[in-house]
């Protein structure tokens, strides 16, 4: 019979047992990009040592042309400005003001560096009020090189206008007119120069050049009145200009 040995004894049944099977053994997880992380690590490293080596080279030239040459910046001196002409002229009805301008002006600028000279754009002047900062009148300036220890006077500088304004303008620029003590001016210059070293030449920079504390008088009559620049001071600005902004 089955399940039974010809001598009489009983068989024993072969059932699965699923826990003899070996265990299951996970395979390590191994980091694939380790060699591609070290690589950006090292690119990283590389890349900030080079730039503080550029950086250290151009301070360490910097330095040594400072001390070589002492580069400073060129100066300018509002030397006088007549008044020929300041009207300001309201119609009967209010309805429209007109200014009328015309000033003279001696500038002189100079360079105090030894080794440096300065190559200027033509020059474009404009004249404000210093209080309500209204427009009175422009005018220009030639373009001229200003050679290592030279100084350059301009004189019979024209600044003029013919403008009509508004009332918000009028009513700003009219309280300084009345003042007896004459009217704050302000005279702006802005040009681009280049520095030339020998056979260096540097590319043009923006430079701005505001002379404030003048005083100018009406004038009475057909005589020219002569503004006082006794306190007047000039001063250098660059002007950088990155896209539509300037600095």
């Amino acid at each position: 019979m089955n399940g039974t040995t010809a001598n009489g004894g009983t068989t024993k049944s072969h059932l699965y047992n699923p826990t003899s099977r070996p265990p299951y053994r996970p395979q390590p997880y191994h980091c694939r990009h380790r060699p591609r992380r070290n690589y950006c690590c090292c690119c990283c490293f590389w890349t900030i040592l080079i730039i503080l080596i550029l950086a250290l080279l151009v301070a360490i030239a910097g330095s040594v042309f400072y001390v070589l040459y002492r580069p400073n910046r060129p100066s300018f001196t509002l030397a006088s400005l007549r008044i020929h002409r300041l009207n300001l002229t309201t119609t009967a009805d209010s309805s429209s003001s007109h200014l009328s301008t015309l000033f003279n002006l001696t500038i002189s600028s100079k360079n105090p560096n030894s080794h440096l000279s300065f190559s200027y754009d033509p020059f474009v002047v404009s004249c404000v009020s210093s209080n309500s900062d209204v427009f009175i009148g422009n005018g220009t300036l030639p373009a001229f090189v200003s050679n290592s220890k030279n100084e350059t006077t301009f004189k019979g500088v024209v600044v003029t206008t013919s403008i009509d304004l508004d009332a918000e303008t009028v009513n700003n620029l009219r309280p300084d007119l009345k003042k007896k003590n004459g009217i704050l001016l302000k005279v702006q210059m802005d040009t681009k120069v280049t520095v030339k070293m020998g056979g260096l030449k540097s590319k043009k920079v923006g430079i701005r050049v505001s002379c404030d504390g003048v005083k100018g008088v009406l004038p009475k009559g057909k005589s020219p009145s002569l503004a006082n620049v006794s306190g007047a001071k000039c001063k250098v600005d660059l002007r950088i200009k990155i896209w539509r902004w300037t600095f």
